[in-house]
């Protein structure tokens, strides 16, 4: 017979001795730089991020709340300000091909230098020429030039007029035009006098006027090829001008920036755009408002209409930056990811230019590393797609989503691409790695580095240490009260008893920071200059008290009998399981009664949870694995001639997993055996087909679910829970669930087979077979045998009866 499978009380909880920290308070200790029990996502962080091969970008895994981002964001911030300032970025006119901006690589801060320098460009030449071309030494030249062409206007009519008196013949300007008269002794003839004529000499002078009519109409025709030379003449004059004004403001500019042959070209281009185009400098300044109402000038521009195409638009600035940038996009949208040129609206058009392309976070990232969270990646349309193109071409192109789907009716811009060098990490959770490996063949050429967070590290002296200077570094980010060193062992306790484990500690940040803050509260509530152990229990204590309502009415009901749970005396085929219910953050374990019937049948173990749909596979399972494990224990060698039904009393709802698969085996012995089991115990563990006793979850919670109950009852005379040997590790149970057992008064069991468990649950000894096969006599397990050997007897007897025929 098994004998002492009770637990001491010292192995019901794990305490940290606060003596062996060498600090008072955190505030001793140094920040934490390192990744805390995460060697693995560091080391995977280091590689990914020192490679600089295609691909080799950076998926962090993990759940969320383990501090992934924080910790990540950290580490490369550190490390960006020992790496380059990357190069700014600024798109410009392409003065031939308006629809396709040029862009400008420029060294870190010369990008706003240049956007300056080309506006105050603008605003000197727009007082710069109009005072070339207001100076006594042009208004000269034009004069002259415009004095020329009349002159050679006047003498080429004044020509036509003498050829035409020689032919008595008169040129006439009139009102109306240029008119032709015949002329006699040097005066016009009066129209009555030419009427009086001979019809000969009316013929000879239209002839005449006819000739001179034709030799005017030439020069006329001469007239405009003159004028044209003339402003020929002007535009020449105008050029030779507008190149003394700009070409020694521009000279400047071309040799401040001569270390950069692109920016010289783009001057070239600007000075030739500027000299073909000075009249607009000439023309009368437009009125802002003016401007606004014709769509020339939208809200914040410098400049209006004409004079934007020489502004320069600064997509990166790098200017108040020292290293390489990081950047983290909350929203990682399409337009906020790749760019997006903007319109204006006005009267029901819309127009764009350069000035209005918006840069997106892969150009703020550009030359460092750009974060994004995975699952709102996937969640915004078309938003994944395009960060994958644009980490295969290497380059970053600007386009609508209209553009890119062919659905645009709007003409807009095409700016030429920009080079892509990015680190991209993804934060996300395992499931949402995995699903992206396994779905997408892409993801896996793109994101190389898997950096899988752990949420927890082993528990030893030195990563006490590492967990006391996490506590002080996140209490000073959070203008948080110092924790003495009883708060941070307590802490460590807790984040055992939360990690499910005596033996490791729970890193998960966002759980940590939360109940650092409550126990900063309540600290400062009690005027208190650091907060303490007792401040941290308090933190605790109120988190369960929030949530427990639930938990509070199922004991409420239990104590009033609505729902049936035995604590004391003894029961034949019936047992108390113990399961675990989960509420959002907060899980809490509950006893359920558990019964068995048996009689005779065809060997089949009738699961009512499964029969009515409530029961789940895992459950299922564990249902047939007792059932396989009944047949080859006790009837090897001849049919399982029993009917058995199982039930989780009083349950409404679905039943999932296995951990009751020991306990319902149990019932089963009960029922088959006669002997009653102990209501005093309540039991949890899974089963195998050997009858191992296997390790369940929620083992903390589910011994204080019982233990409750009994306190509530008043009756704590030697109750307790049978667990699994493989769950005693995990146990971290509360402080007065400590001080039961300790006193005696509530009992926790640890079982390794099913007949050590039985043994505890009847008092009788399990048994085991002799030399010849068989159970002792008395024995639980020759009870059950010999039960279902009669069983089988019954049922080969009936079979003779309904078959007699049959013979033996």
């Amino acid at each position: 017979m098994t004998t002492n499978r009770h637990l001491p009380a010292g192995a019901l909880y794990h305490r940290c001795d606060s003596g062996r920290f060498p600090f008072q308070d955190t505030s001793e200790l140094p920040d934490l730089t390192e990744f805390v029990g995460q060697e693995r996502a560091f080391e995977a962080m280091q590689f990914g991020m020192g490679i600089q091969r295609p691909g080799f970008n950076v998926f962090l895994l993990g759940p969320a709340g383990t501090g992934k981002f924080v910790t990540a964001r950290a580490y490369l911030m550190k490390r960006a300000t020992m790496e380059p300032t990357p190069n700014d970025w600024c798109y410009v006119n392409n003065f031939e091909k308006p629809e396709a901006p040029r862009s400008l690589e420029l060294p870190p801060e010369r990008g706003a230098q240049l956007h300056d320098d080309m506006h105050r460009l603008l605003e000197d030449l727009r007082s710069a020429i109009p005072s070339a071309f207001e100076s006594e030494n042009y208004t000269a030249r034009k004069r002259v030039v415009e004095q020329d062409v009349k002159e050679r206007e006047q003498k080429a009519f004044e020509e036509i007029q003498r050829k035409a008196r020689e032919r008595d013949i008169a040129v006439l300007r009139t009102p109306t035009g240029i008119a032709l008269a015949p002329m006699r002794h040097g005066e016009v003839v009066r129209p009555e006098e030419f009427e009086q004529l001979p019809e000969s000499e009316h013929t000879r002078i239209q002839a005449t006027i006819a000739e001179v009519q034709e030799e005017l109409q030439n020069a006329l025709q001469q007239m405009p090829r003159i004028e044209q030379e003339g402003r020929e003449k002007v535009r020449q004059l105008n050029h030779e001008v507008a190149i003394f004004a700009v070409g020694h403001l521009i000279a400047g500019l071309r040799t401040k920036y001569s270390d950069l042959p692109a920016v010289g070209k783009y001057l070239e281009a600007v000075q030739e755009d500027i000299t073909d185009n000075v009249d607009e400098f000439l023309a009368p300044e437009e009125n802002p408002l003016a401007a606004l109402m014709k769509g020339s000038l939208p809200y914040g521009a410098r400049g209006a209409g004409f004079f934007r195409r020489y502004q320069v638009n600064v997509l990166v600035d790098h200017s108040g930056n020292h290293g390489a940038p990081v950047i983290y996009e909350d929203h990682p949208t399409y337009q906020n990811l790749i760019g997006q040129t903007e319109y204006m609206a006005h009267l029901g058009a819309v127009s764009t230019d350069f000035n209005l392309i918006r840069p997106g976070a892969l150009h703020r990232a550009n030359g460092g590393y750009l974060i994004l969270d995975a699952l709102k990646l996937l969640l915004q349309p078309y938003a994944w797609e395009g960060l994958k193109r644009t980490l295969q071409s290497s380059q970053i192109r600007i386009e609508s989503l209209g553009q890119m789907l062919s659905l645009g009716t709007v003409v807009s811009l095409e700016p030429q691409t920009i080079p892509l060098n990015v680190k991209v990490i993804l934060v996300g959770e395992r499931m949402l790695y995995y699903l992206l490996c396994s779905a997408d063949a892409e993801f896996n050429e793109l994101f190389k580095v898997a950096a899988d967070f752990e949420e927890h590290m082993d528990r030893t002296e030195e990563s006490g240490m590492l967990f006391a200077r996490l506590v002080g570094t996140i209490a000073r980010q959070e203008n948080l009260l110092p924790l003495g060193r009883e708060a941070v062992a307590r802490l460590i306790e807790q984040s055992s008893r939360s990690a499910g484990d005596s033996q490791k500690i729970l890193t998960h940040r966002r759980t940590l920071t939360d109940l650092l803050r409550e126990a900063d509260y309540w600290a400062r509530q009690a005027k208190r200059s650091t907060t303490g152990a007792e401040n941290v229990q308090h933190a605790v204590d109120a988190q369960i008290h929030r949530a427990d309502r639930i938990r509070q009415r199922l004991l409420e009901e239990t104590l009033k009998g609505t729902l049936l749970i035995d604590t004391e005396g003894e029961k034949v085929g019936q047992i108390n399981g113990l399961s675990v219910m989960q509420l959002g953050h907060f899980a809490f374990g509950h006893p359920t009664r558990i019964t068995a019937r048996v009689r005779l049948g065809r060997g089949e173990v009738i699961d009512i949870e499964r029969e009515v749909e409530l029961g789940g596979p895992l459950h299922s399972k564990g249902v047939l694995i007792l059932s396989s494990y009944l047949g080859a224990r006790y009837a090897p060698d001849k049919p399982l001639s029993l009917s058995a039904s199982l039930v989780f009393e009083q349950s409404y709802g679905p039943v999932e997993g296995d951990s009751a698969s020991s306990a319902e085996l149990y019932t089963l012995l009960s029922a088959l055996s006669g002997l009653p089991l102990k209501q005093s115990l309540a039991v949890t563990g899974s089963v195998n087909q050997h009858g191992e006793v296997q390790a369940i979850g929620g083992v903390n919670e589910k011994i204080e679910g019982f233990f409750d109950l009994c306190k509530a009852r008043g009756s704590l005379n030697g109750q307790g829970v049978m667990i699994p040997a493989s769950n005693v590790r995990h146990l971290m149970l509360r402080r007065d669930v400590v001080e039961a057992a300790q006193a005696g008064n509530f009992h926790v069991y640890s079982v390794e087979t099913i007949d050590q468990g039985i043994e505890i649950l009847t008092g009788t000894p399990a048994g085991e077979r002799d030399g010849s096969g068989k159970f002792p006599e008395g024995s639980v397990n020759h009870r059950v045998e010999a039960r279902l050997a009669e069983l089988a007897e019954k049922r080969l007897a009936l079979l003779r009866q309904a078959n007699p025929e049959s013979g033996s």
